[in-house]
């Protein structure tokens, strides 16, 4: 039986849906200052669903997302209340999330090697002292997996990574590059992921990940699809739908595939709840499996 590492769930869904607040660009960082305390909460259910990772939700934290929000000058203390929130979880581990600059799943809107680099090694360096690891999460590109790598080793910290892949192609980033070649660029990263994608996508994308020699897994997305509107700047997440096949049941049946393909890291993205996190718990467990 394996040893399998389980990851939280979605932090940003789970805040809308907890909140009741209209979603906006920044939703899931706002609700920090509009709603203290709530994010504390998301991170203890996780926990003690049986998530032994706590992720920080710092993922849109960063400086070309925050103007005209009102909390351009806040950058280092929004980091800092979502550092406070994790470590209040009770998780035996926290991973210091990294999102993509500017946009998720975009392509077309990344800086410039340089000033992307500068710009992830910011935030990997505000968020490194007290986490164990960082999440480099959504992941669509060649280019932008060398800039976050570049970036988050600045810190010396362990560096897992998170590849975005097509829905109908899990073996192909969302940029239509194949997966391969990020693996490949990921050299550096000590564990290599697939995140923010269909279940359906995922054995494919294991097939790849599984010939890096590291250990590999998955945490998809519960959505039906990255429809157009969520492509367009500043895009809010009411632009995307829940599945209406989402089941704790049902996801806890992709996860256990997961495993049998040897994957030893599994967890969820937007929309996966605490309820599907303890399924997957006791799934693993029947299954004579260690969460560790």
């Amino acid at each position: 039986m394996a040893q399998i590492t389980l990851l939280d769930g979605g932090m940003g869904q789970e805040l809308v849906h907890r909140a009741g607040d209209r979603p906006t660009p920044l939703w899931s960082t706002q609700v920090m200052l509009d709603h203290p305390g709530l994010v504390t909460q998301v991170h203890r259910d996780f926990t003690r669903a049986g998530a032994t990772v706590a992720t920080t939700n710092t993922y849109a934290i960063h400086r070309d997302r925050l103007p005209g929000t009102g909390l351009a000058d806040r950058f280092e203390d929004l980091h800092q209340l979502a550092l406070d929130a994790a470590q209040a979880s009770g998780a035996p581990r926290i991973a210091g999330s990294i999102g993509p600059l500017v946009a998720s799943y975009r392509t077309d809107v990344m800086p410039d090697h340089a000033e992307a680099v500068e710009k992830f090694a910011e935030v990997a360096q505000i968020l490194a002292p007290p986490v164990d690891l960082l999440l480099c999460e959504t992941v669509v590109s060649l280019a932008q997996t060398r800039a976050i790598l570049e970036g988050a080793r600045t810190t010396g910290k362990p560096v897992w990574i998170g590849f975005s892949v097509s829905d109908r192609d899990g073996s192909k980033l969302r940029s239509g590059e194949p997966l391969a070649e990020a693996v490949a660029a990921a050299e550096s990263a000590q564990a290599v992921l697939v995140n923010c994608s269909a279940p359906e996508a995922i054995p494919a994308a294991l097939d790849v990940l599984a010939t890096s020699g590291k250990p590999y897994g998955a945490y998809p997305n519960g959505f039906e699809q990255i429809t157009e509107d969520f492509l367009k700047d500043r895009p809010t997440v009411d632009a995307l739908s829940k599945r209406r096949d989402f089941t704790p049941a049902l996801f806890a049946d992709h996860a256990m595939a997961w495993v049998d393909h040897g994957a030893t890291i599994i967890g969820g993205c937007c929309e996966v709840s605490p309820a599907h996190i303890a399924e997957i718990a006791d799934r693993l467990r029947a299954a004579g499996h260690a969460i560790v």
